[in-house]
């Protein structure tokens, strides 16, 4: 039996135009500046490179500007994904990234870590540090 994933969402900052964002969230090139060591794309399905080590996962939403959201194909849970999405603060006019993963219970530290560093790297990538 496998372990109920949940669902966590965490905001990040980036002061970079929601277009510039974008593509660094929705396309092979972009991803593979800050996601993954590199990143190929037949189709739906982005395959992530990490080390050596691949993983697949099937573009299932994407809207420009505003959001892209994968499932892995070796989740056998069809409810779960990843997805990166784009929101303006109206008032300050920020550009914040919320990203939406579902993980196990005991690994929600490790995941909240990680996260982070990935969005330093593409915080870095984009000069906005």
């Amino acid at each position: 039996m496998s372990v109920q994933k949940e669902k966590f969402e965490i905001e990040y900052i980036v002061n970079t135009s929601p277009t510039i964002l974008f593509t660094r969230l929705s396309t092979p090139s972009g991803l593979s500046e800050w996601f993954a060591d590199d990143v190929n794309l037949k189709g739906k399905v982005f395959t992530f490179v990490w080390e050596g080590t691949e993983q697949q996962a099937e573009l299932i939403a994407k809207k420009d500007n505003k959001l892209v959201r994968f499932h892995w194909l070796d989740d056998e849970d069809e409810k779960t994904y990843f997805e990166f999405r784009i929101e303006t603060d109206e008032l300050t006019g920020e550009n914040a990234i919320i990203v939406t993963d579902f993980i196990e219970p005991d690994e929600t530290e490790s995941a909240i870590e990680l996260w982070n560093q990935q969005i330093e790297e593409l915080k870095h990538g984009l000069g906005s540090v």
